[in-house]
């Protein structure tokens, strides 16, 4: 075992009198040991109740005779982080988290990991982190969100908080009605409730075959979530036995079953960085067209929020994940995961148990998956929209450019009423460099639902969105206005096209414009002088690739 490194030897007994100062009995020390990577934090709803998972985690690894250890793992719940400079944070913690995985397991030898997680950039944090140390490892996501309500209508955080927003400023809400929808949008633990990034990665991790059969789904206060925890734990212990490492799991069929459910499912936009950056850390090669040709080929079938008004627990008692990849069976390639049954084993086992939350193929809400991806001379290096979220006569839009350099400066005018019908508002300098950390705009294009907007206006970022956003918003523009792409030239009322059906977006602008343009406007400096953020702004790449760190 790995950890005999620390523990077998006469020259290690200062590591054994260390290890055996922590509580442990002479009995421990001949098995496996197993860190289990937890996120828990008080910060976060999603992950307060892990410290009852974290307890059927140790009960599974101690049943099957491994000697369990946790450690700490930081978390950032997106939406308090979400409209102020804290969202900068965000996406550099998933790089964060991949090399605290790897400093802990690595430094102490572990055999084994349980990566409890649950939200957004903490899910293919760890993920990362435990492709790069290529131990045996198994994922417990902590669970969705339970709706809330009003009355007997049911409540989410995003289209009841965020875009309630835009509702209230537009006269549209009573101040009763708000403070109601303040309090009860999130009525306890879990990942907000509907296909957010959170509880998408969820799902596309159980897909990958990293975590048990309907872990992603089983909504976080059902005693089914322990079980599966319990479970998880009794797992590993016998995935180190049997050195069955991430890399024999994460390999091309499983990315490519990954974006096929994510497409299917209609997930946040989130999903390409984050996939691009686990193929990444796989070794395995994936690329923005891979997600536009699975995308056209492979049906919308669940209409979950935010662009429709089934949530998780909806597609836990329609089945869950195991059903969604029944649906997609014709279409699944088969691959090992981490249960000991083949992804297409669990697929045919599944029953699917309503025809509406997951359709059959020949019966999609969308003829195409939910993701596109446009490329032009605003995006020679591409851009992503979650098209299954945007009206059908949203799909083409021709505006005038109203130009912000950053979110809070868009927020204000959005709210001021200064956006006209006709516009594309452009948020530029969020980049992965230029913000740095690649905020997301769930604010402006919320505030923009809410005000009735989202089908007069379109928002274009080199930032990227929530899992919750809908409507004409395309982010991950690339190149981004830090490294010197074209939207760092652009100026009110320039003329800009988006088709998303042919997969275009342009600003009409000539080659002679475009030069004289890149003479005369100055790329701005950093905004970020110190810190961890400004190391990341010099080390980070595009979001066409993930936005991973360069290696040298």
């Amino acid at each position: 075992m790995r950890s005999d490194k620390i523990k077998k030897g006469l020259e290690r007994m200062p590591n054994r009198a260390l290890l055996y100062g922590t509580g442990l009995s002479p009995s421990h020390m001949g098995r496996p040991f197993i860190g289990i990577a937890s996120a828990f934090t008080d910060l976060i709803p999603g992950h307060t109740n892990m410290r009852e998972l974290e307890r059927y985690i140790e009960r599974g690894i101690e049943n099957a005779q491994g000697t369990p250890f946790i450690f700490g793992v930081p978390g950032i719940c997106d939406g308090i982080a979400m409209g102020h400079s804290g969202m900068k944070y965000s996406l550099p913690s998933r790089e964060l988290i991949a090399d605290i995985i790897e400093t802990v397991a690595g430094a102490h030898s572990l055999d084994g990991l349980v990566l409890l997680t649950n939200c957004d950039k903490i899910n293919p944090g760890m993920i990362m982190g435990g492709l790069r140390l290529n131990i045996p490892a198994i994922v417990v996501t902590a669970g969705p969100m339970l709706g809330g309500h009003y009355g007997k209508k049911r409540l989410s955080l995003v289209r009841d908080t965020f875009e309630a927003v835009g509702r209230f400023k537009a006269g549209s809400m009573t101040e009763k009605e708000r403070a109601h929808l303040e309090i009860e949008a999130c009525p306890g633990c879990g990942a907000c409730q509907g296909l957010y990034t959170a509880n998408t990665t969820a799902c596309l991790i159980e897909t990958m075959g990293l975590s048990l059969p309907f872990c992603a789904a089983a909504p976080a206060v059902l005693s089914r979530k322990k079980r599966i925890a319990y479970e998880s734990g009794r797992r590993i212990v016998e995935l180190v036995r049997k050195n069955l490492k991430p890399r024999d799991i994460v390999n091309k069929n499983s990315l490519t079953n990954a974006v096929m459910l994510d497409v299917a499912l209609g997930g946040s936009t989130n999903t390409v960085l984050h996939l691009l950056a686990i193929a990444h850390e796989a070794k395995v090669d994936l690329d923005l067209k891979e997600f536009d040709r699975i995308s056209k080929i492979t049906p919308h079938i669940s209409n979950l929020r935010p662009a429709g008004d089934y949530f998780m627990e909806d597609l836990d008692y329609a089945g869950g994940i195991p059903a969604v990849l029944k649906r997609l069976l014709p279409k699944l390639k088969n691959n090992n995961t981490v249960s000991g049954k083949s992804i297409k084993q669990i697929a045919k086992n599944a029953v699917i148990f309503d025809d509406d939350i997951i359709r059959p193929l020949n019966k999609p809400y969308h003829k195409e998956g939910g993701i596109a991806v446009l490329w032009g001379n605003l995006a020679s290096q591409g851009a992503v929209v979650k098209q299954s979220a945007v009206n059908a006569d949203m799909l083409k839009f021709e505006g005038h450019a109203c130009v912000f350099n950053s979110e809070e400066e868009a927020m204000k005018a959005i709210l001021a009423g200064k956006i006209r019908k006709g516009s594309v508002i452009v948020i530029r300098y969020e980049g992965p460099s230029g913000g740095p950390g690649m905020r997301e705009m769930l604010s402006p294009t919320s505030a923009i639902v809410g005000m009735g907007l989202h089908k007069h206006v379109a928002l274009i970022t080199d930032g990227r969105f929530s899992g919750g956003t809908r409507g004409p918003c395309i982010g991950h523009i690339s190149p981004e206005a830090a490294s010197e792409g074209l939207i760092a030239y652009l100026k009110d009322g320039d003329k800009i096209f988006i088709d998303i059906p042919k997969r275009k977006i342009e600003v009409k602008l000539t080659n002679q414009e475009i030069r004289e343009r890149r003479k005369e406007i100055k790329i701005l400096p950093p905004k970020v002088k110190s810190g961890y953020l400004r190391k990341y702004s010099k080390i980070v790449t595009s979001a066409s690739t993930g936005a991973v760190f360069l290696e040298t």
